[in-house]
């Protein structure tokens, strides 16, 4: 596959553009492993083509960023204003998002070339105005969009890749100058401990002044907590073999009503990519399937699944204030899990057996029990870019912390990812709470 990740105009190291550029490369790179045949297909309405992504996120910056700005504007096609657009109703009509895979036309290279066309038009913009501070913020908003959606090309690709019955690689381990320099798993687990937190009335949310946030980090407001704990770290493959093993699926008592229906209409027996050969349990990863990696986070679980299994343990799952109260607490401590950047591209045990909550930012996104809702004082923003957040505040639960698939530097304390209860595709787990 003939990638074209050159942009055609210099920019200067240390500046929008340099980041606007690394960015957009970055993307590209996830690409590189993959097939035009890869690049197209749709697993399921919940995921994407990879194709599709990479024109997306270039439609976000054709639209909101340089249609209002550019001088004598045109579109690189009329067309793509609504085959690639995702939920943003102000802008216009939508090609449903469960017929995306449907989308054989525009074929790749012509959405290669339109990436191309408009990062030299983004370029240029950029460096006739390098002192426009609203300019600056909406570009900086369209790269964080684009870095979830590198998330999401992973976490999409490894879905389709297991409807395989090859169950073939994305990538093999050992990727890149990061991966040779990952530290190597420790031989043993970690034992579970307990960090306590006296709770009391304590602040959450983002401040304002401490760099990007997405709109639903705010306004920062406080909260009354009750004395808990927290596991210090998240729940292992190893710990949650021991549910399934203990028939966990099959008992209703740990389950909400709805999980339960649920997990009883899909026939489940264990999360989504394990599958049992003899008496040898394995998983799939983007490296391939490979038996469980018993002291690893336990990964891809649904909110249903996690919730289970902490009712399971005699725990539950932690709050959002309760998570981001413990991580401000934790500080640069809790900072040494894994992400994409380190070229695993899979959860990995927790190296570090010191006092505190270990890998709290990345490995693995954890649930918490708290509802997707706004903030007291969250007021959506005007116009199409107001839909980024406020609109999907129903139905949805709160996980925090990045995962190995999240791009490092993008996530912080006060960061709310959300999907529905039955989401499983992500690269989710879990880390237990309790009542003091």
């Amino acid at each position: 596959m003939n990638l074209a990740t050159r942009i055609p105009h210099p920019v200067a190291p240390g500046t929008l553009g340099a980041r606007y550029t690394e960015v957009r490369r970055a993307s590209m790179a996830l690409a590189l492993p993959l097939s035009d045949e890869d690049c197209c297909a749709q697993s399921m309405p919940d995921a994407s083509p990879v194709k599709w992504h990479l024109a997306h996120t270039t439609w976000f910056f054709e639209t909101f960023v340089l249609e209002p700005n550019e001088a004598g504007f045109a579109p690189f096609h009329p067309a793509f204003r609504v085959i690639f657009n995702s939920y943003y109703n102000g802008v216009g009509d939508k090609h449903p998002r469960a017929q995306r895979g449907l989308l054989t036309r525009p074929e790749l290279p012509q959405v290669l070339a339109y990436r191309a066309d408009v990062d030299g038009r983004m370029t240029r913009l950029l460096a006739e105005r390098p002192h426009d501070a609203a300019l600056a913020a909406l570009v900086e908003l369209g790269l964080q969009h684009e870095q979830q959606h590198q998330e999401l090309i992973l976490t999409d690709v490894k879905h389709l890749l297991s409807c395989s019955p090859l169950w073939p690689a994305y990538r093999l381990p050992g990727h890149g100058a990061q991966a040779q320099q990952a530290q190597p798993s420790p031989a043993g687990g970690v034992p579970l401990a307990w960090q306590p937190f006296a709770g009391g009335v304590c602040e959450i949310g983002h401040a304002g002044a401490e760099g990007f946030a997405f709109d639903n980090e705010g306004p920062r407001h406080r909260v009354y907590l009750q004395p808990f704990e927290l596991a210090h770290r998240p729940v292992t493959t190893a710990e949650y073999l021991a549910f399934v093993e203990d028939g966990g699926y099959q008992e209703s008592a740990h389950w909400l009503a709805e999980g339960w229906d649920w997990v009883r209409a899909q026939q489940l027996a264990h999360p989504i990519y394990w599958q049992r050969k003899g008496a040898t349990w394995y998983e799939f990863t983007l490296a391939g399937p490979r038996p469980l990696q018993s002291h690893a986070p336990a990964v891809h679980l649904s909110y249903y699944e996690a919730d289970a299994y902490a009712r399971w343990a005699g725990a539950r799952l932690p709050t959002e204030a309760e998570w981001e109260v413990a991580a401000a607490q934790q500080g640069a401590h809790a900072d040494n899990g894994h992400f994409a950047d380190s070229g695993t591209l899979h959860p990995r045990p927790a190296s570090y057996a010191g006092r505190g909550l270990v890998q709290l930012f990345g490995d693995v996104w954890e649930w918490t029990q708290s509802s997707y809702a706004a903030y007291p004082g969250f007021r959506v923003a005007d116009g199409a870019v107001g839909e980024y957040n406020g609109k999907f505040m129903v139905n949805q639960y709160v996980l925090r912390g990045g995962s190995c698939a999240t791009p490092a530097g993008h996530v912080r304390a006060t960061y709310r990812n959300f999907f529905p209860a039955t989401a499983r595709w992500q690269f989710s787990g879990l880390r237990l709470a309790r009542d003091l």
